[in-house]
Formats: C-alpha cells, sequence, structure tokens
C-alpha cells in the first residue's frame, strides 16, 4: 500500500537557515519589553469567531519591510482573519522568563491597524526547553508547563484591550500527529493533549476573552511511527481527555486532485483523486474536514466549531515532484479555493469557523520549495489568479 506523510508542511522552508537567526537583533530587538504604544481604535475584540470566516496565512515574521504590503493584500481581499507563526524560540530564546515580543508586538499591532484577527501558531521550542535535544527540529518541551508558561505569558500581553495589540485565538503547536513535528518521535496524542491542557488554562487564565484552537491535524495516511492519521489521532485526544481543553478544532484541509465538492466517499472510490490507496484515500480532498467533524459529534463536541487552518491546492507540476500527481493548474486552484469557500458557507454553516487559505507568499520563496506552488501571491506580492479571484468573491 502506498502511504503518504502528507505534502503539508508549511513550516518546513525556515528550517535550520532561521535557528541561526535566533536572538540576532534583525529587527533591532533587545531582551527588554519595549514601552507600551497606544493600541489603534480599529482593534478587533478577541474571542470572536462567530461563523465563517475568511483567512490567508501570512508569513510576516521575517520579511522585513514588506510585512505591511501583505497585511495590506489580506485586507484588501476583504479577508479578516490572517493567520501568523509565532516561533517561540524567537520570543523566549535564552532562558525561561527570558522574554523578547518586540517583533511580534509589531505584527500584532500593524495586523489590529489594518481591522485584521490574528490567529497565532505557536510552536517550535527553545533549545533550553528540550535540553538541546533537538537543535532546530520542532519537538514538545520536556515540561508543557514551560510552554503554558510562555503562552500564557502571550495571552497577557495580547489580550483584548493591550496596549500591545490583540490576538483573538491561538493555535497551540501544529501537526502533531507527524513525527516531523513531534521530535522526530512516534507522534503520541496522550502528550499533545497534556501540552494542550497546560497551555489551554494558562492563556484561559490570562485572557478569558480569547480562543484556543487544537493543532492542525495532517491529513496523512502514514502509519506509526511515522505518523498517525489525523481522524485515529482525534479519537485518540478525546481519549486522552482532551474534550474540555479547547473552544475550537482545528483541522488542515488540503485538497489534493479533488475539487473541493468531492466527498471523502467518492475520493476513496476514485483512482484520480485516491493515488492508488482505496479506502485510505478519504483523506485526499477537501471535504475530509467532515470525517474529523464526525469524530467532534461522535464525542459529544458538537457545539464547538471547526477552524480550516490551512488549505489550498497546490500547482506544483515540476519534474519528479512528489506533489506532482495532485497538481492543479493556476485557474483550477483559483476556482477551487472560490467554490470551497461556498461550499463552506452553504455546508458547514453550523459548524465552520475561520478557514485559511495558504499563502500570501513570503518574498524569499522560489520554484525550487514546495510552498511556492501552494500560494496566491507571488513573492514580490503581485497577485495571481487564485488571490484576484478570492479577492473578487462575495464574503457574506
Amino acid at each position: 500500500m502506498k502511504v503518504s506523510v502528507c505534502p503539508w508542511s508549511p513550516g518546513r522552508y525556515f528550517g535550520a537557515l532561521l535557528a541561526l537567526l535566533v536572538g540576532l537583533s534583525a529587527f533591532g530587538c533587545t531582551s527588554a519589553a519595549p514601552a507600551a504604544t497606544p493600541a489603534p481604535a480599529t482593534t478587533p475584540a478577541a474571542g470572536s469567531a462567530s461563523g465563517l470566516g475568511y483567512g490567508f496565512h501570512t508569513q510576516l515574521w521575517m520579511s522585513g519591510g514588506v510585512a505591511d504590503r501583505d497585511i495590506a493584500l489580506a485586507k484588501d481581499a476583504g479577508f479578516g482573519w490572517i493567520k501568523q507563526r509565532f516561533e517561540w524560540r524567537y520570543m523566549e530564546t535564552k532562558a525561561k522568563g527570558d522574554l523578547n515580543f518586540v517583533r511580534a508586538d509589531q505584527l500584532v499591532q500593524a495586523a489590529n491597524k489594518a481591522g485584521l484577527k490574528v490567529i497565532a501558531r505557536v510552536d517550535n521550542q527553545p533549545e533550553w526547553a528540550t535540553g538541546k535535544k533537538y537543535g532546530a527540529a520542532t519537538a514538545p518541551p520536556d515540561n508543557p508547563r514551560d510552554y503554558a508558561d510562555f503562552v500564557g505569558a502571550m495571552a497577557e500581553r495580547y489580550k483584548a484591550g493591550s496596549p500591545y495589540g490583540t490576538i483573538a485565538a491561538y493555535e497551540i503547536w501544529n501537526e502533531p500527529n507527524l513525527s516531523r513535528e513531534w521530535g522526530n518521535k512516534a507522534p503520541s496524542a496522550a502528550e499533545y493533549v497534556a501540552l494542550l491542557k497546560a497551555a489551554y488554562q494558562a492563556i484561559k487564565k490570562a485572557d478569558p476573552q480569547s480562543l484556543v484552537i487544537t493543532a492542525g491535524l495532517s491529513p496523512t495516511t502514514a502509519p506509526p511511527p511515522v505518523a498517525v492519521p489525523d481522524v485515529q489521532y482525534l479519537k485518540q485526544m478525546y481519549a486522552a481527555g482532551a474534550k474540555g481543553y479547547f473552544d475550537i478544532l482545528g483541522a488542515h484541509g488540503a485538497g489534493f486532485k479533488a475539487p473541493p465538492e468531492v466527498s471523502p466517499d467518492d475520493a476513496s472510490k476514485d483512482a484520480q483523486y485516491n493515488h492508488g490507496e482505496g479506502a485510505n484515500g478519504r483523506v485526499y480532498c477537501f471535504r475530509h474536514v467532515e470525517d474529523l467533524r464526525a469524530v467532534m459529534v461522535e464525542s459529544g463536541d458538537a457545539a464547538k466549531k471547526v477552524s480550516v487552518l490551512e488549505f489550498g491546492w497546490t500547482t506544483d507540476n515540476r519534474p519528479g515532484s512528489p506533489y506532482g500527481w495532485h497538481a492543479v493548474s493556476s485557474q483550477e486552484q483559483a476556482d477551487y479555493l472560490v467554490r470551497a469557500f461556498k461550499y463552506a458557507k452553504e455546508k458547514w454553516s453550523d459548524w465552520i469557523g475561520p478557514m485559511i487559505v495558504i499563502y500570501i507568499a513570503d518574498p524569499d520563496m522560489n520554484k525550487d520549495q514546495e510552498q511556492y506552488y501552494w500560494a496566491v501571491t507571488n513573492p514580490d506580492g503581485s497577485p495571481r489568479p487564485a488571490y484576484s479571484a478570492l479577492k473578487a468573491m462575495p464574503k457574506n
């Protein structure tokens, strides 16, 4: 049987290079917190995710002078959310309690000024949190309390009305059902839930209005120890006691080769969509999110919403690309993204929350990187057909 570790790895492309930048003064940062500056009057309130939300995954942290450009791209498209990665190792680099929020302040305030709500994906441990066992690799901390204390400090700093700006929601880690996102160890839902519980309690103590979103799970068919399929992993999370420790379930909704309306049942029966994996091919469609929703309902959690924290279609048809089998044309990418929002609005209205398109392209993306082909803009900020179509579509 063929397996896939899901071509869905948005955090990889900075890799070791950015790890070398940790603690440097690329943005004039020091270990001291800056003086408070007045929050913009347009700062959105935290805790607001009443229904379908339109969002982009941005790459603002290392983007220097183009962060404002990319925030403007999100605003100009009529979107109300951005999801941005805030890497723990860049903000508590040297030792526990040695906090540096200078760059985070800049980005949160800029987003708020544009009227955008922020989902902060918080992952990537500093070396001190794992005794330097993993170096630049993404791994959970030895002590979940260390992560919880950090995200609690973030929630205190960026709560509603803060002079530093407001973060509306926190995504707790990313794709922990993949070994490569879990210290190259076999994924453990029980270990992840311990991290989630500690983080939830710390965030809610600091800012009861902010939303806690579970990590988006990778739609993979690879077995342990490489990965755990997302549906199986979510069931394990509930068995480990996750139910009372998140506000919104995070999901990843790669479309692969299938148009957005294709059901998991149909994807599993059609070889053009399921990559020859038969029943396991349920993951290879946007609507696989419904399989995760079914687990929530079965677990008595139907009242909560789902945020599709990453979704899209790739145009990566490079010779030899592992993503080539499900590459679509630029026009198909545009059409499918618009139709995905339309489908969610019509069919998922009772339970859908923010939906985050990948990506507004990082200025350093290039054609040798798989992320380049998921993006809806070019690295210079110019629109691709997908961005133009998303900007033109109705938002209400």
